[in-house]
């Protein structure tokens, strides 16, 4: 058994468990140079277990944690005064690990309305109090645990509803959680409410842990919290999925079309088991909402994949997908192929087969694609969502339209093909750049790219929206965002560049490049108008980094290509490259610049 497979709901937690530090040694065998986080526990309970699970959940998304843990029930006391150890940490996230045991007043049958509001608002500024300070002092994500409910109700059904009961308490509690979080950036809520109703409140709640351990949920439970956590933080450093490819035959629809004809498939609702792939195909169209990328990879003649999509009964549409590859070549090569389309790593994708033989070849040959165990086409949609593929920690503008931006994309290949000469190509794309310093409208998508770009990325820095607020907001820093329309369409926000100025030198520490609008010019523009500002601000030499990584090889002679002379490089591969700004060579790419 792979290391992986305890990874794959429904969750090995008794491998997780008893066998983590193997768990672990083999993790950090598979992945050499993960990304390196500190992460700040403050529970109001043991917490022990629930670090050692994060840890390994955060290490099967390539993110090796170091962990600070409070005391026993000592959160809110290291939030508002600190402690040396603390302070000297400087976590990257802090997660406070609460629940319902650490609400410390309820309501009775003999509390008043107004007692019950009071009470109320003094609980919730307790954890508003302690999450202001922590943001303060801290400038990192926070992630905080809502409110579970006790696995007992001392008022039945009415507990919920009567303004006296517990469980409503806890109810309307979350709810001021829940309008704090939608207007906060870098502050998520783990929701589990949801991941105790999910495992089974009377099992989750079991009261032998919290007497005998203070842990509090069920030993087993941990590793389904720490999946949860996991999910968010691996979403903040721009490690989730971003294209779910499907097959077609038994998975986007009962029944084989080749054999039974279009008519003869099981989709709509006439049979029961039509029902169910009709249901899963609308939770794969509402994926899309979300910027989920849709493709196909199937065994099929072309015509037959077709008619299956475009079925009356059926949800999703040919044009819901940015590619579709219905053939008879192995859909090892199939995937690959529509990644090398798309410029996106074969990690970015999710391979959702009902066949375990293809899966396990398409894991063989293509490491890093996600190939979850499809067990009952009425389990689709339960495996996919608990795997947590797709964690929307931030939702752009941009992610809303990804189908639309693929599809052009794909006309630009196209239009490309028809051309012998590239430039010709390049101008007739009609292109129209937008390079400024950055602005607030785009702050979170600036933020959004620097953890989402992996390939052309110089440095790989990774930055929260305040990150990007502040390099913005500081005068010796020199920002630039650029955006690409033509006439296939708006790119949006596909470029940043940023440096800090000391003196007459500018040091850049972050570039970086969306992959999809490649070899189009769009670098050569930022470097002229980089070396523009950077001349008007008196900077007379530019010091550009290069850091590897196991993705970012393709732009290890970038600065090199723009003049720059290499300065310095280290046993690691990582370099140091210097430009006199006289003596640069503007590139004036053909296209259209606006500042």
């Amino acid at each position: 058994m792979s290391v992986m497979d305890c990874f794959q709901y429904p969750l090995d937690t008794e491998q997780l468990l008893r066998k983590k530090r193997r768990i672990r040694r083999e993790l950090l065998a598979q992945n050499p140079h993960p990304l390196k986080k500190k992460v700040a526990i403050l529970g109001g309970s043991t917490t022990n277990e629930v670090a050692d699970q994060l840890g390994l959940f955060l290490l099967q998304y390539g993110i090796e944690a170091e962990f600070y843990q409070s005391e026993y029930a000592q959160y809110w006391q290291d939030a508002m005064f600190g402690t040396p150890e603390l302070d000297a940490f400087h976590p990257d996230i802090i997660y406070i690990h609460t629940t319902w045991r650490n609400i410390t007043d309820f309501p009775t049958t003999q509390s008043s309305a107004d007692e019950i509001d009071s009470m109320l608002d003094a609980q919730y500024q307790h954890f508003l109090t302690m999450w202001q300070k922590l943001s303060q002092k801290f400038h990192c994500p926070i992630i905080q645990n809502n409110f579970d409910r006790p696995n007992y109700r001392l008022m039945g059904n009415r507990d919920i509803y009567d303004p006296h009961g517990r469980s409503n308490f806890i109810s309307r509690l979350n709810q001021l959680f829940y309008q704090y979080a939608a207007q906060q950036e870098d502050f998520y809520i783990n929701d589990i409410d949801y991941l105790s109703a999910d495992y089974g409140l009377t099992a989750w709640g079991d009261a032998f842990y919290w007497h005998m351990y203070k842990y509090a949920m069920c030993l087993d439970a941990i590793p389904s919290l720490a999946n949860s956590i996991a999910s968010i933080i691996k979403a903040i450093y721009g490690k989730n999925k971003k294209a779910l490819v499907l097959d077609l035959d038994n998975t986007l629809w009962g029944g084989v079309i080749g054999d039974d004809g279009v008519d003869g498939i099981a989709i709509g609702p006439e049979v029961p088991e039509g029902q169910v792939y009709a249901e899963f195909q609308s939770y794969c169209k509402a994926l899309k909402s979300i910027g989920v990328i849709l493709a196909v990879d199937s065994k099929n003649d072309e015509a037959n994949a077709l008619a299956g999509l475009n079925h009356p009964d059926g949800i999703l549409r040919p044009d819901d997908f940015v590619s579709i590859h219905a053939n008879w070549e192995n859909k090892d090569l199939n995937l690959k192929a529509i990644a090398d389309e798309l410029s996106l790593g074969v990690d970015s994708f999710v391979f959702a087969d009902d066949n375990p033989a293809e899966r396990a070849i398409v894991a063989a040959q293509l490491p890093g694609v996600a190939t979850p165990p499809l067990d009952g086409a009425e389990n689709y949609i339960k495996t996919l969502d608990h795997e947590g593929y797709f964690e929307v920690t931030t939702l752009s503008g941009e992610d809303l339209k990804k189908t639309e931006l693929y599809h052009a994309n794909a006309q630009r290949r196209q239009a490309e093909a028809s051309f012998a000469d590239y430039d010709a190509y390049l101008r007739s794309l009609d292109m129209h750049a937008t390079i400024r310093g950055f602005e607030n409208i785009y702050i979170q998508r600036i933020a959004q790219l620097t953890n989402k770009s992996n390939q052309f990325n110089l440095t790989t820095l990774r930055c929260s929206e305040d990150d990007i607020r502040a390099m913005a907001e500081n005068p010796n820093w020199l920002c630039l965002y650029g955006k690409l329309v033509d006439k296939f369409g708006d790119n949006g926000v596909v470029t940043v560049v940023a440096g800090e100025q000391q003196g007459d030198t500018l040091y850049l520490r972050l570039w970086l490049m969306s992959c999809r609008v490649l070899k189009r010019g769009m670098e050569d523009a930022m470097m002229d108008c980089l070396v523009q500002d950077a001349v008007k601000r008196g900077v007379k030499t530019i010091v550009g980094y290069y850091y590897p990584t196991a993705k970012n090889a393709m732009v290890k002679e970038f600065y090199g290509g723009m003049g720059y002379t290499k300065t310095a490089e280290d046993a690691e591969g990582n370099t140091t490259w210097t430009l006199d700004v006289q003596a640069y060579s503007f590139k004036q790419p053909p296209m259209a610049i606006e500042r």
